[in-house]
């Protein structure tokens, strides 16, 4: 779980939030308090489904115990018979702070501890299904710069195993929480061990949140960087796909892309964000105008921002089946070790799992 502590004034959130990937399909194990007494409030619900939004996947919901200290003069407790709703004098503040509080302790984990389920005395080695592995607690921040690892995720790069990237394996006596890579399984899982034993990542689902991320701070600066291509790309067009391009330029822009009419039914690719420049120009550009042509500029970038920059990360990802050399793999450990939110995928399924060496010494009964 997730230490919740943020204070703001006469604001005050304390509890545990529950690991994204520890969601459950029922609301039972939701629980708010509001100056001590136990509530169901929507906007307090409402807020803390948003910030789980980015992580959580698909209808689950998450866990938490959470203490709202607020000023009793800024609170209503009488709106029901047995004072289990409440009224806020300035309901949009709380939604605000309840929501940054959560998004903020959900961004990354704590540095050295382990997540409730596991601390305490020994976890019982579980069936042998996926649920046999738990993500941990430690905090998954890298020490180096991000710099360091764009040569082989980030902008510019030009194919994966370029041999001039050989130099971002990185020394085995570095403290790195996610270890170093041992060797690739089936095209997909990248095998890695660290001080805690055996770490199994799923190389796109994590390459694909790491890529999201960045599209994400580079929107929020206003402008995703844009990477021109030396050919364009030139795609057939359909009228609804021509019309979007020649109504939408300005979203396009901010969005990374140069896109121009070079005849009624086709459309010429000359710039895409720099970020996905390995992707198919053409595919990624008509996901982009689908998205658009659907919503609108404005309302894709208000409303519909994160939905469509998870589908460009999609494009970018390294794919299965892609084999990376032991460099790379490495690069990619540590881009997640620098990446908040980089546990879940996009669509808020798990990124990796770890399984200790004590529960690797019971499958093999080890000690008995």
């Amino acid at each position: 779980a997730r230490v919740v502590e943020a204070q703001a004034g006469p604001l005050t959130l304390l509890g545990l939030a529950g690991n994204p990937a520890d969601a459950k399909g029922t609301r039972d194990a939701q629980y708010f308090f509001v100056n001590g007494r136990y509530v169901r409030d929507k906007l307090l619900a409402h807020a803390v489904r948003q910030a789980y939004q980015d992580v959580l996947h698909h209808e689950r919901h998450p866990a938490y115990v959470l203490f709202l200290d607020v000023d009793p003069a800024l609170v209503d407790a009488n709106v029901h018979p047995t004072k289990i709703e409440v009224r806020f004098r300035d309901s949009r503040s709380i939604h605000q702070f309840v929501f940054h509080a959560l998004e903020k302790a959900l961004a990354g984990t704590r540095a050295g501890t382990l997540p409730a389920q596991e601390s305490g005395a020994a976890m019982a080695f579980p069936r042998g299904d996926a649920t046999a592995f738990r993500q941990s607690g430690m905090d998954l921040r890298a020490t180096e710069p991000a710099a360091f690892y764009a040569t082989l995720f980030g902008a510019g790069q030009a194919t994966l195993d370029a041999p001039t990237r050989a130099a971002a394996a990185m020394p085995q006596d570095a403290p790195h929480p996610l270890g170093f890579a041992l060797a690739q399984l089936s095209g997909i899982y990248i095998l890695a061990q660290n001080d805690r034993g055996l770490v199994v990542v799923d190389m796109h689902a994590a390459h694909e949140r790491i890529v999201y991320e960045q599209l994400k701070s580079a929107l929020d600066d206003d402008r995703i960087p844009t990477q021109q291509l030396l050919i364009p790309a030139t795609m057939a067009a359909s009228a609804l796909e021509v019309a979007t391009v020649e109504d939408n330029a300005q979203t396009l822009s901010r969005l990374g892309f140069d896109l121009a009419v070079i005849a009624p039914n086709a459309v010429a690719v000359r710039a895409v964000p720099m970020t996905l420049a390995q992707a198919d120009a053409s595919e990624l550009a008509r996901d982009v105008l689908r998205e658009v042509a659907q919503f609108g500029g404005t309302r894709v970038l208000a409303e519909r921002q994160n939905e469509l920059l998870s589908t460009m990360a999609c494009h970018a990802a390294v794919r299965a089946n892609r084999s990376l050399a032991l460099a790379e793999m490495n690069a990619l450990l540590r881009d997640m070790e620098a990446t908040e939110r980089s546990g879940q995928c996009n669509h808020g399924r798990p990124t990796w799992f770890q399984v200790t060496i004590g529960e690797l010494d019971k499958m093999f009964l080890r000690g008995r």
